[in-house]
């Protein structure tokens, strides 16, 4: 029993062994050494046998983020970041097999000639000379407060490292690039070679049979021949995981009712009301919006979901929900509830006024300290008394007013101007001088104080004055109720229960009048999917090892609207399947089949006798060359030109197969380009056309290298 008791105390032990032994029985040695092995467990992914682990990729992509100031997605962060480590591993990986070391030596030469190193001022000496030993010692500092624990430290110390990261990398890219720029190089006669190529002439007749000639509806291209061509062209149609999907979207819109309810909660707030006052056991009317002494402060105390606005507005700068009733309604009047731009509103007219639609001023600006002018000296007080005193001249000789703008304004551009702020409109000053210029008369002249000092103003003109009002505006967005929600909810519930259940999900969704939309070809990290918007949820279910074709799932969505998803394809990675492939591989073997059929109607001896057979006419071309593959009235024939290049002089060629369509021709004559003295530029030709090929090496890395990708397990 007491055996029995301690097995008992002991029962998840058991377990485990249990477990483990059923595993151990099942697994392979590889499976068991991988379970055992905690860099394999906590891979991002492995480049070549060399693990990238789950930290150190992590502390790299939020290191991304912060460099690009947190404006990059997650995922757009993860696939830089997998990108930068790949290219590393991969270029040192093949300059490790060169026997090129980049060495500490080579990154901080590299380091201190960077512009922005050199002409940082915290790493010059007194003679404005970049110090190498003043930079050793920022670090050396840095490095010291960041192991102490000092945050702005660390994040300086893991910025430095990133920096020697990137310039190692960069070092290792330029290197292996110009290890493969020693290979690129083209001899002289390899010049003369391509000289003669793209000039030497070529006269020849040919016969013509288009593609077009032979109806696409003719022939047949069986499943079994596209899978055949696929096969044996692999390389050409591998793809990556893939998902389609489909999916019925419930969104989130306030209802009729909805809209109602916040339309009768606006017009009750408009009138006085009754409310029993428990304090004084007493009845006290409490005014309504219009019959308020303070619409700014019944706005604010009874909530708004838009800020209040009062500024004076015209006709035509004022939106247009309810401008014509706004603009013939009394001061303290009340137009609406009116609809909006999604919003319901209830605006007070609070004054009309006629003023001018722009105003031109001058002004004298003289800030003080606390103003937001960076670089006041004066004191409030003797900035105002400044302002005084210039306007006391300015009002005594006014002509004086623009060489004391150009003396005292602390506003450079429009001092150079003579204090001149040329004509604005209303909305373009600052309130308070904005005010007193659409308020004043022409010549008018004060002292205004704004948050930016004190402005000695003079209104110089005004046009255009016409009827501009103002308005308080209590605002409430259309929104969905609580009730409305919820049966949104048991909507798109009981459509993922009753197609869960069996019910066909195309003709569940047609019986109530839901619209059923496809998304196809999601990958692992995909992030936006098409009107979903971001939601890696649906991609990560998608790709789950128990999700198959007819899964089905419901979704929230982020604004409170629901998808429920059906997966309707699944691709695994590798060579794809041949209906996705088909409108690809279809074109190509219905080319191959309408040559085959061409080139059986070309039959003689003779370019003559296939145009008889043909019913095509004989046709000429004189003077064509390789680097002008071009066949007036035909198109870019390159295949047919280099036939041309090499067939032998007067012997019929046929059955060449070109982009347009089946050629039969006979060379007449060729004449070679005349000699040159050198040639140097087509050499350069060479090398440039194979330097620009190095961008295809990195992609020939990727291809023979053993990556594994887990990234869609983390993000």
């Amino acid at each position: 029993m007491a055996i029995l008791s301690k097995i008992r105390e002991r029962s998840w032990l058991l377990i485990v062994i249990i477990g483990m032994a059923l595993f151990a029985f099942v697994a392979s040695p590889q499976d068991i050494m991988d379970f055992f092995n905690s860099s394999k467990v906590n891979s991002v992914g492995e480049v070549n046998g060399e693990v990238i682990s789950r930290e150190e990729f992590s502390a790299q992509v939020e290191a991304y983020k912060a460099n690009t100031g947190n404006r990059s997605s997650q995922v757009q962060a993860v696939n830089a970041v997998w990108n930068s480590l790949l290219s590393e591993k991969l270029y040192s990986e093949q300059l490790d097999l060169a026997g090129v070391v980049i060495g500490e030596k080579d990154i901080w030469d590299a380091i201190v000639n960077i512009p922005s190193i050199q002409g940082n001022p915290a790493f010059q000496n007194e003679i404005g000379m970049f110090d190498e030993n003043m930079l050793k010692e920022y670090l050396a500092t840095i490095k010291l407060d960041a192991e102490a624990g000092d945050t702005d430290a660390l994040r300086a110390w893991s910025n430095w490292l990133q920096t020697e990261r990137n310039v190692k990398r960069n070092l290792e890219q330029s290197t292996y690039a110009f290890m493969l720029s020693q290979g690129a190089s083209a001899s002289l006669k390899e010049g003369e070679q391509k000289y003669q190529d793209d000039n030497s002439q070529i006269n020849a007749k040919y016969v013509y049979l288009p593609y077009t000639s032979v109806p696409s509806a003719d022939i047949k291209v069986s499943r079994g021949e596209i899978e055949s061509y696929m096969k044996a062209n692999s390389a050409l149609f591998q793809t990556e995981a893939l998902r389609d999907i489909e999916y019925v979207k419930f969104d989130l819109v306030a209802s009729e009712a909805d809209e109602k309810e916040i339309f009768e909660d606006l017009e009750s707030l408009n009138n006085d009301r009754e409310e029993y006052n428990s304090a004084t056991k007493s009845t006290d009317l409490v005014k309504g919006f219009k019959n308020t002494d303070n619409a700014i402060l019944f706005i604010e105390e009874n909530g708004s979901d838009l800020p209040v606005d009062d500024n004076f507005y015209f006709k035509n700068t004022l939106s247009r929900g309810a401008s014509d009733e706004i603009f013939a309604a009394e001061v303290n009047s009340v137009v609406g509830p009116y609809k909006e731009n999604g919003y319901l509103k209830l605006s007070k007219v609070m004054a009309k006024e006629q003023m001018p639609d722009s105003v031109r001023a001058s002004h004298i600006l003289i800030p003080f300290v606390g103003s937001r002018y960076t670089n006041a000296t004066l004191s409030r007080e003797a900035a105002e008394k400044r302002a005084d005193s210039i306007l006391s001249v300015v009002n005594r000789r006014s002509s004086k007013f623009a060489s004391l703008a150009k003396e005292f304004s602390a506003d450079v551009t429009s001092a150079e101007k003579g204090g001149d702020l040329e004509w604005f409109g209303y909305n373009r000053m600052v309130p308070g001088l904005r005010d007193y210029c659409f308020s004043s008369k022409k010549g008018a002249t004060a002292v205004i104080e704004t948050e930016f000092g004190f402005h000695v103003v003079k209104v110089t003109g005004r046009k255009n004055v016409q009827t501009a009002v103002r308005v308080n505006t209590l605002s409430r967005k259309i929104v969905a109720s609580e009730f409305t929600e919820n049966s949104l909810f048991e909507k798109a519930e009981s459509f993922a229960f009753q197609v869960s259940e069996g019910s066909d999900f195309n003709e569940f969704a047609k019986e109530n009048s839901y619209s059923v939309l496809p998304i196809n070809n999601i990958t692992e990290l995909t992030e936006n999917i098409s009107v979903l918007g971001p939601n890696r949820q649906v991609v990560r279910w998608a790709f789950e090892k128990d999700t198959e074709v007819g899964s089905v799932k419901r979704f929230d969505l982020d604004n409170g609207s629901y998808a429920v998803i059906r997966v309707v394809g699944m691709t695994d990675k590798g060579l794809m399947s041949a209906q996705k492939a088909v409108n690809r591989v279809r074109p190509i073997l219905e080319k191959q089949k309408k040559a085959e059929i061409l080139i059986k109607q070309m039959k003689g001896s003779s370019l003559k006798e296939i145009s008889d057979a043909t019913q095509q006419p004989l046709r000429n071309v004189n003077g064509m060359t390789m680097a002008g593959p071009t066949i007036v009235g035909i198109g870019r024939e390159i295949a047919v030109v280099g036939a041309m290049a090499g067939a032998p002089i007067g012997e019929l060629v046929s059955g060449i197969e070109g982009k347009n369509g089946v050629f039969a021709i006979e060379v007449m004559s060729r004449k070679e380009a005349e000699a040159l003295p050198n040639y140097e530029t087509f050499r350069n030709q060479i090398v440039s056309s194979n330097e620009s090929r190095f961008a295809q090496v990195y992609e020939a890395l990727q291809d023979a290298a053993d990556i594994t990708d887990n990234r869609a397990m983390y993000y």
